[in-house]
């Protein structure tokens, strides 16, 4: 029988591995967080602070909108008060112009002590605030007009300013109390003259019941144009069944007193109020009260006094500025998202500059293995080069002092370019200063021998050390026997690009030396650069032995860098 054998499960090992996942799990986190940091250095801070930024409008958004919430309800509240407040007043004086019309409509005769004593009971004074008082209007004919006037001591003005209109009834103003001089004014004017007052006294005794007039301008105003109405109750010989009219009890408002009454307080101290007749309009612009600011945020109140409709208009003081709380949660907000944006700045950076410290770490070791690589490769090449010469010199040599000190030379041109390679960083050095390193030590400090010319060209390091030789040896062997052996020697050196080819051509010339003579044997110079520099520079060479003096011309490769970049591990 089979028998199949399981690792035991202990409780440590469960743990362990429960461990081992959570910790794959936190640096898998990690690692992510790493490279969204890494990846988007400036993207995540500006995000925190959009998003932040984003939550603190709406708060504020919200906030505004709560604030004009609660304007709007403090507008319709302030506006129920008011309204309450307009019509509580008109229906008190509706109440005393019924009582005063039950009680005139009982008595025979109204005369000024009846009339004061029931003015006197209504207690106008402490009860009764925004009107300019109570008065009493007698309903006359055309004939009465004479015994009115004689009875009451008046003077009836304004009966004729529409005849056909007021042609069988005068209402002129017989009573009204207080006895102040802006109501004196009124005394004796035919009310029923006019059109506005008219039609309220013709649409009072249709409903008998007490009826405002429309928007007019009281004669207490004298040439003052503030707006005004007045509440008119028909008064009936032998009650409303009869019919037969007597007159009016009628109360004469100044609008704005009026309002004024009803705003009391501070109740609307900071918001505007405006009171029209009928629909607001600024041609029946009964009063105002002005706000502390204008915003243009209205809210509307439907008011109805003694039977008219008039519109109570409440503006809202509040500006369209941001509120204290406002204020503070945004920049609390603001504040959160610049400091949250900024220390995310900070982590990104840091992440930015670890990732960086890494590749440079990274980059720093391949460019260590590929400068080994280089300088394996470069030293082989540089003895390679040195095996050559050492093998031409040992040919060309008659004794060992011969041989070393041509081999030391030629070692120092190379050890020279070499020189000019090190300032450049194994980058591309410069035609002009190869040349000038190799024929510095043939030159007296004043001299003129040496004429360059050219552009600004620079070779690769390969290039430059193949170049020095050839030029080392041209200056060495001018120096011997050419025209640096002599004072009046010239050497001339120019050199041209093709750009097309990508090679520049460079020339050297000996002029006024001694005579190069016709038959002559190659020397080691002569080998070393046909054969060694033309190979390196992989372009023949031109070297001509003319009588007036010896011509080299050089084709070097203009390269780029990255035709010579250090080498990479394949």
């Amino acid at each position: 029988m089979a028998v199949l054998l399981f690792p035991a499960l202990t409780r440590e090992s469960i743990g362990g591995m429960t461990a081992q996942l959570e910790q794959s799990t936190r640096t898998s986190s990690r690692s992510i967080a790493g490279r969204w940091l890494t990846a988007y250095p400036r993207l995540i801070p500006v995000g925190i602070f959009l998003i932040i930024s984003a939550v603190t409008a709406l708060s504020v958004f919200a906030i505004e909108m709560s604030e004009d919430d609660r304007e709007q309800a403090q507008m319709r509240q302030t506006a129920q008060v008011i309204s309450s407040a307009l019509e509580r007043r008109g229906n008190t004086s509706s109440a005393y112009l019924r009582a005063g019309a039950a009680l005139f409509a009982t008595v025979d005769n109204i005369d000024p002590n009846l009339f004061r004593r029931f003015v006197r009971q209504l207690r106008l004074d402490a009860d009764y605030r925004g009107s300019e008082g109570i008065g009493w209007a007698e309903a006359i004919g055309p004939q009465d007009i004479a015994a009115f006037e004689q009875r009451t001591g008046l003077q009836v003005s304004g009966g004729t300013s529409d005849q056909q209109a007021s042609a069988n009834k005068l209402v002129p103003v017989t009573f009204l109390l207080p006895s102040t001089e802006r109501n004196r004014r009124a005394m004796g004017f035919d009310m029923y003259s006019e059109t506005v007052r008219r039609m309220a006294m013709d649409e009072a005794e249709r409903l008998v019941r007490p009826t405002a007039s429309g928007q007019i301008v009281l004669l207490q105003e004298g040439g003052g144009d503030a707006a005004g109405f007045l509440i008119y109750m028909p008064v009936f010989e032998d009650g409303p069944q009869t019919r037969q009219l007597r007159g009016f009890v009628y109360s004469p408002f100044a609008a704005q007193a009026f309002l004024d009454s009803a705003i009391g307080g501070a109740t609307a101290s900071d918001m505007g109020l405006q009171l029209f007749d009928g629909p607001p309009d600024p041609a029946h612009l009964l009063a105002a009260h002005e706000p502390n600011l204008s915003t243009g945020k209205t809210f509307q109140q439907e008011v109805s006094i003694a039977n008219r409709p008039l519109t109570l208009v409440v503006e809202s003081a509040r500006d369209g500025h941001l509120s204290s709380l406002s204020i503070a949660i945004l920049t609390f907000g603001l504040a959160v998202a610049s400091l949250l944006m900024l220390m995310a700045r900070m982590l990104t950076q840091q992440a930015v500059e670890d990732r960086e410290s890494l590749e440079f770490l990274e980059q720093q070791n391949s460019i260590r293995n590929s400068l080994t690589r280089e300088l394996n490769h470069r030293v082989k090449n540089t003895l390679a080069n040195v095996l050559s010469i050492i093998s031409l010199t040992r040919r060309r040599s008659d004794d060992l002092d011969e041989f070393a000190d041509g081999l030391e030379a030629r070692v120092r041109a190379i050890s020279a370019t070499h020189d000019l390679l090190t300032q450049s960083e194994w980058g591309t050095t410069p035609i002009r200063s190869i040349v000038e390193a190799e024929v510095a030590p043939y030159l007296r400090i004043s001299d003129s021998t040496l004429e360059l010319s050219g552009p600004p060209l620079e070779v690769a390091p390969n290039d430059a050390l193949s170049l020095g030789l050839a030029v080392h040896e041209l200056a060495t062997n001018a120096a011997k026997f050419g025209a640096l052996s002599v004072p009046e020697g010239r050497v001339t050196v120019d050199w041209e690009y093709d750009e097309a080819a990508g090679l520049a051509t460079l020339k050297w010339c000996e002029r006024d030396g001694p005579p190069v003579p016709a038959l002559r044997e190659p020397g080691f110079g002569t080998d070393l650069i046909e054969k060694i520099v033309a190979h390196e520079l992989k372009n023949p060479v031109d070297l001509r032995f003319d009588q007036g003096g010896v011509c080299c011309f050089l084709k070097i490769a203009v390269r780029k860098q990255e035709d010579f970049q250090i080498r990479e591990a394949d």
